[in-house]
């Protein structure tokens, strides 16, 4: 799953965790998102996560701390 990133879009003003979220990759990077979520969400006012998805086949993409915030929409695209 290289080349993916997780990000959090947080509330504000005490950035607790809304929802999580997958980004491809910005071009020439593998740990700043791309402009956009795979839902469509725009990354620009969103947390990165120091968390990356692991390459282990099987593995959940987002951390596990975060399992109930989970974008379905990433979820799909991410293969969940």
């Amino acid at each position: 799953m290289s080349g993916n990133v997780v990000v959090y879009e947080t509330g504000q003003p005490e950035a607790s965790v809304l929802r999580v979220h997958a980004a491809p990759a910005a071009p020439g990077t593998t740990t700043v998102p791309g402009p956009r979520t795979f839902c469509g969400k725009d990354t620009f006012a969103m947390e990165t996560a120091s968390w990356t998805p692991s390459a282990e086949p099987g593995s959940a993409w987002y951390p596990a701390e975060h399992e109930d915030r989970v974008c379905a929409a990433c979820e799909d695209a991410m293969g969940g």
